[in-house]
């Protein structure tokens, strides 16, 4: 689908993957996207390094989309940030919800006509202009989830706990299932600005058939 208007694709709305709705776990079957990554490590609310690997995705994000609108002639809305979770004791994320242990990769995606020559000019034009912090630590990378089960969170981000906890412990064995993969989140709200009790959170883990090996 693209916005009449302006003639720009909203990934939003064309893709499968960001399609779920709230209280339904959904298996949809991902395929490999690309997108700008950083990593980091530590609660979200504090951690100085999750700040700033956002600092650093979106310039280079809108490099590219400016980039491929003048050079490609093909115009995109800049999709919604995501981010990949996981902690050595995954309880952290359930139960004890204990943030100074996650373990975390922020993402934006981008088109697959997107290469790395455009991906390296947009890290030195974003250098040339306002050099973030992180921008040494921004990549372009593919990711690859296969099968996966998600669901539509509507607020807070600490709400989400009896969430997950239902998908992965009940909806997930009991369709003889098991997680393959890294937690995944993607924030259609922007929550820098939507109130948490009204932010729309698409959450997603990579599963694959448990065969009690």
């Amino acid at each position: 689908m693209t916005n009449k208007a302006d003639d720009k694709t909203d990934f939003k709305k064309t893709l499968d993957a960001y399609q779920a709705q709230r209280g339904r776990f959904r298996i949809v079957d991902i395929p490999d996207m690309q997108y700008l990554m950083t990593d980091g490590h530590g609660d979200p609310n504090t951690s100085p390094a999750f700040l700033e690997a956002v600092e650093a995705l979106y310039p280079v994000a809108y490099k590219l989309k400016f980039a491929s609108k003048r050079d490609l002639g093909r115009d995109y809305v800049v999709p919604p940030l995501e981010g990949l979770w996981w902690a050595e004791d995954m309880s952290s994320f359930t139960t004890e919800r204990d943030k100074s242990q996650w373990d975390w990769t922020l993402m934006l995606m981008v088109p697959d006509w997107i290469d790395q020559t455009m991906f390296t000019t947009a890290v030195e034009q974003t250098e040339a202009k306002h050099r973030p912090a992180r921008l040494d630590d921004v990549r372009l990378q593919t990711l690859t989830e296969g099968r996966c089960v998600q669901t539509l969170h509507v607020g807070s981000f600490d709400d989400e706990a009896d969430v997950l906890a239902r998908l992965h412990q009940d909806f997930i064995p009991g369709h003889g299932l098991r997680m393959a993969g890294t937690h995944h989140e993607i924030y259609l709200s922007d929550f820098r600005k939507v109130a948490p009790d009204r932010r729309r959170t698409i959450l997603r883990q990579p599963i694959t058939v448990d065969t009690g090996a």
